[in-house]
């Protein structure tokens, strides 16, 4: 399958853009530094891209994890799925973020992609996450400097700032985002509102000189970060209204209609798959994010007569088990067609997949018990020399984010540390 980059069109949709400007201050998905789209199309090396999926009710890792280390592993009922892509991914057991109690038994999933301790305690403040690090680097690169999606609207994606960047959760929008063109009427709107973003963070950085004058020095360190903010965001509107006279690119494919049945999780996962391979074939972004919420309730997989979040907590109860063992299934069966897809993209003789690095897997490691360690953990595609299973030490862990430092490196970034990394990279995975 080629990508089908032809330009037309005559003006940019975009994606809603200032309701109110204390709501959307600290950043909208779509809302970043931007330059002309489709520069893979005019480059002679396709560019690396990356793409984490968190599903935040775990894995039972019993059924994910091999006994054996290496590439001769016997596969597990979750491998199963993948084993056409055997040599594209590497399991990596014995990984986890340190000091991930918080509030509640689910707060890990704010710290996924950040590594920042202690979630939701007291005096707690989130860390970027690794694809708006990576987006501040590449951002300007694309039409949108990533995506965060999701199934139920939080994300894993946090500013610079600590501050939870809201996750798309409908198909049918995005695919109007990324490739519907338009009018006139409608391009001239756009710019009307970002003229008068414009206009807001002017009146906003006044008021702020005469109020900075009056602050204690506690308060003014606060309030130059948000300040910081601000003028991000004003160079951010200035470089968008770019886009406007940009085209989209044309595709083949046909807009998605959202599923309407909420209990269809494996429907929804399967569709925002579907648009995440033509985000990144379109070369529309190369930096995405996919929170897989779990449910309390019931989801539309045959055999599953039990709350998801209920199973998930099975306490070593067979019956249960057996039937969470379905849901997770289904899961992997449909990541095993997301690399099935991307792998039949060609992009200057290798595959979208070969170019794409994929983080799949969970904050917890044994959701039954609310366990933040040893997280299961796939990486596919991205170049690696993938081998197989790679065994951390299952007490001892691993910093998860050694893995995020050469995950970095392949998009360009020059960091050596992140977060709580003590090594710039995980034993097992070459480059």
């Amino acid at each position: 399958m080629n990508t089908p980059y032809i330009a037309s069109g005559k003006s940019l949709q975009r994606r809603h853009f200032l309701k109110g400007i204390g709501s959307t201050m600290m950043g909208l998905p779509f809302l970043e530094a931007m330059t002309p789209a489709f520069s893979q199309a005019a480059s002679s090396e396709a560019p690396d891209r990356f793409v984490a999926m968190c599903a935040t009710l775990g894995f039972h890792t019993p059924y994910l994890f091999p006994e054996n280390q290496g590439r001769d592993y016997e596969l597990t009922p979750y491998l199963q799925p993948l084993k056409d892509h055997r040599s594209d991914f590497s399991v990596i057991s014995g990984l986890s973020h340190p000091d991930q109690q918080g509030n509640n038994g689910h707060a890990s999933e704010l710290t996924w992609l950040t590594s920042a301790r202690r979630p939701g305690l007291a005096g707690f403040k989130n860390t970027v996450s690794l694809d708006q690090l990576i987006a501040e680097k590449i951002g300007h690169e694309t039409r949108y400097p990533y995506l965060a999606l999701s199934t139920n609207g939080r994300s894993m994606s946090w500013t610079a700032n600590g501050v939870e960047i809201p996750g798309e959760t409908s198909p049918a929008k995005l695919f109007k985002a990324l490739f519907t063109q338009g009018t006139e009427k409608e391009m001239e709107e756009e710019m009307r509102q970002f003229r008068r973003g414009r206009n807001i963070l002017d009146t906003l950085l006044g008021e702020a000189k005469k109020l900075d004058k009056e602050l204690g020095k506690r308060d003014q360190e606060k309030f130059d970060e948000y300040l910081n903010s601000v003028r991000d965001l004003e160079v951010r509107l200035q470089q968008s209204e770019g886009w406007v006279q940009q085209p989209k690119p044309r595709i083949e494919a046909t807009e998605p209609k959202d599923i309407q049945d909420k209990a269809d999780a494996i429907g929804k996962q399967r569709l925002m798959n579907d648009m995440i391979v033509l985000a990144l074939q379109s070369d529309s972004t190369r930096t995405i994010t996919f929170q897989l919420a779990g449910m309390n309730a019931v989801p539309a997989i045959p055999g599953v007569d039990t709350d998801w979040h209920n199973l998930s907590h099975h306490g070593k109860d067979p019956e249960k088990i057996d039937e969470l063992k379905i849901i997770e299934e289904a899961e992997f069966e449909v990541f095993g067609e997301f690399l099935t897809k991307m792998k039949a993209v060609e992009e200057n003789g290798k595959s979208l997949l070969d170019h794409t690095s994929v983080l799949y897997g969970s904050n917890l490691g044994n959701a039954s018990s609310h366990n933040w360690r040893n997280l299961p953990v796939i990486v596919a595609g991205g170049g690696f020399k993938h081998a197989g299973h790679i065994a951390h030490d299952e007490k001892n862990n691993t910093p998860f984010a050694n893995l995020f430092i050469p995950i970095a490196q392949r998009m360009g970034l020059k960091i050596d540390q992140f977060g709580s990394s003590t090594a710039s990279g995980i034993t097992g995975l070459e480059g």
